[in-house]
């Protein structure tokens, strides 16, 4: 089929035309609008600001017209934090998501502490966990006040620990409402605002790990261009890495100096000790024949084995298998020239001994068997491994 040129022209100007049709619906289904009424604001500057993750931009500002009314349009194509804000002291924060309407309502005299929202789940969710954490320090603040009206009263002390059991019970009933807004809304923009409250400028309100990791998973697999998102899953990861280092220096302590012994039979029945390695770096490493990450893990370590072995490295291999052939015939395959230990029954003691979960997992002893680090891999363990041995 042959076009002329006016049939060209006519098919250019058409695609043109759909488009920018196209472009226009696209842009049109993420456009959302925020408007209202705000009593005795006539003739004020009302700003909209986006906010960001340490600080906020102005996007749009409108004068209050007499009749108390105002009107923003903006276009978002996930849900985004917004400040309608009239001076530092005087705001609301909102979330809205792409074609909400929404609608405020407020006195300009109260209009940060009392507003109605209308048309956005979001900003309602925000509103809810802002009003509720307002209660809470309304109460302590009160309570806290009591306590200073009494002290130096002849009852001081047992008053102060009745008032300490109050502001206690308070503070927990406030961290359940906010665990449970998380754990019913992980895919909530809004628990974003729940993770970070704090009771003041120095207390979090949540400080459970296992919360924010569903909340940041949750959200990180549907908004993982939003920079909110972005830095909540940054902070997790850096939060669960402090976490195990924690649980390391405790595991350490609880151990003392040196590793828990270990002694398995090797696949031709002989028994070795991990202890029987002292004045060698080790590697304990934990595996399975049958887990497809500790066979890539394999691959990775023999290079390592290769290059540290005759400087006084040593890797001492226990198995959590329960198939001989199926560990014996993984040692060959991956060709496994390193110490390999395992009972066939997941070696549970040494796997108790060393409170593992899950495998692959590592622990890097020094020369005299004390725990140096755990869960390295690539550059870090051949770092390690290069700093022990000089």
């Amino acid at each position: 089929m042959k076009f002329g040129k006016r049939d060209f022209k006519i098919f250019t100007v058409t695609v043109s035309f759909i488009t920018l049709m196209f472009a226009g619906c696209r842009e049109d289904t993420n456009r959302y609008s925020i408007s209202g009424r705000i009593s005795h604001a006539e003739g004020k500057v009302l700003y909209l600001e986006e906010l960001l993750v340490t600080s906020s931009k102005i996007i749009d500002s409108t004068r209050i017209d007499k009749k108390g009314e105002f009107e923003f349009r903006g276009i978002t194509s996930i849900p985004t934090y917004y400040l309608l804000k009239f001076n530092s002291n005087k705001f609301i924060t909102l979330l809205v998501d792409s074609l909400e309407q929404v609608v405020i309502l407020a006195d300009y005299a109260n209009f940060e502490r009392e507003y109605h929202v209308q048309g956005s789940e979001g900003s309602a969710h925000v509103k809810l966990l802002n009003d509720h954490l307002n209660d809470t320090r309304h109460k302590l603040d009160s309570l806290k006040s009591m306590k200073n009206l009494y002290r130096g009263s002849f009852d001081f002390e047992k008053l102060k620990l009745k008032f300490d059991e109050e502001s206690e019970n308070i503070r927990k009933e406030q961290i359940e409402f906010s665990k449970k807004f998380v754990m019913d809304n992980p895919f909530s923009m809004a628990s974003v605002l729940a993770l970070y409250q704090k009771f003041d400028n120095q207390n979090f309100v949540l400080n459970n790990i296992q919360v924010m990791k569903v909340a940041a998973s949750a959200l990180n697999s549907i908004y993982p261009q939003s920079g909110h998102i972005k830095a909540l899953y940054q902070n997790t990861l850096e939060l669960l890495q402090e976490e195990r280092s924690e649980q390391l220096k405790r595991f350490i302590r609880e151990q003392g100096d040196n590793s828990p012994d270990i002694v398995l039979p090797n696949p031709d029945g002989t028994e070795i000790a991990l202890s029987s390695f002292r004045g060698k770096v080790v590697l304990l490493q934990f595996w399975s024949a049958a887990d497809r990450n500790s066979r890539i893990v394999n691959q990775a370590l023999v290079e390592a084995y290769r290059k540290y072995k005759n400087r006084g490295f040593e890797i001492f291999q226990v198995s959590v298998d329960t198939d001989r052939e199926e560990w014996t015939d993984a040692i060959e395959f991956d060709n496994l020239t390193w110490i390999n230990v395992g009972d066939m029954e997941g070696s549970r003691h040494a796997v108790n001994s060393y409170n593992i979960k899950s495998v692959p997992f590592n622990y890097l002893l020094d020369k005299d068997g004390v725990i140096i680090s755990r869960d390295l891999k690539g550059q870090a363990l051949d770092k390690a491994i290069s700093n022990l041995l000089k």
